[in-house]
């Protein structure tokens, strides 16, 4: 949301800002009823100021609100659609690429938000769950919310080609220090790993309408990293 040119205007940015804390008290008040809790709005700024810090290139605001709004398409897949979308929130909390373990810290940071904010502790244990799942983003067959948030997340894989050349520039730019060889190297494994899973997207959805494209972006990816 940041890099967006039309969110470079103050009051634009502002109601962005004002729309997505919005959203997080939707769903940490949906997710927390019948009880009642403190207010939703600190957490949801100290979230904000998260993915507003300045190593992030691709992980930014604009990818939280592109996965916030695929878990809305997705919502009827899911269980519990607002655990998902907390999790949402919270999957790339901590992201620090010059750092491993960036989706535990994530998880662990909601462990220990969440129950302040009184979320329930089976309720937040889901979250942070279904945060760690995004390492590998292989969720089980009758995992309903593993797969919403999966898909959700790896849904920029079926992007337009300009935008999917837009995103890979994001993800060379977040791992900047890291030489062109073995980041080439790295990526290829990235892709290599989502490729050789049986399906990347799980809810129907995701199957019929991401899925192929997906593919064919990784696949063209992959040849251009081995040139």
């Amino acid at each position: 949301m940041a890099d967006d040119p039309e969110l470079r205007d103050p009051e634009l940015r502002d109601a962005a800002l004002d729309a997505l804390r919005t959203r997080f008290a939707r769903a940490l008040g949906a997710a927390r009823a019948p009880a009642p809790g403190p207010d939703p709005l600190p957490y949801a700024d100290d979230l904000l100021g998260r993915w507003q810090e300045p190593q992030r290139r691709y992980h930014t605001l604009t990818h939280l609100t592109a996965v916030l709004d695929r878990i809305d398409t997705l919502r009827e897949y899911a269980d519990d659609p607002d655990v998902v979308r907390l999790a949402g929130w919270f999957h790339d909390a901590v992201h620090l690429p010059d750092r491993s373990e960036n989706e535990d810290r994530s998880a662990r940071l909601a462990e220990r938000a969440l129950p302040e904010a009184g979320l329930p502790r089976a309720k937040t244990a889901e979250v942070a769950r279904l945060v760690r799942l995004t390492v590998t983003h292989d969720p089980a067959d009758d995992d309903r919310d593993g797969q919403v948030l999966c898909d959700a997340d790896l849904a920029i894989l079926a992007a337009p080609p300009s935008a999917y050349a837009a995103y890979t520039a994001e993800i060379r730019e977040e791992y900047h220090f890291v030489p062109n060889d073995a980041f080439r190297e790295g990526r290829a494994d990235v892709l290599r790993h989502l490729l050789g899973l049986p399906r990347l997207f799980r809810t129907p959805y995701g199957a019929s309408e991401w899925e192929a494209t997906a593919r064919y972006n990784m696949r063209a990816e992959l040849d251009m990293l081995s040139i």
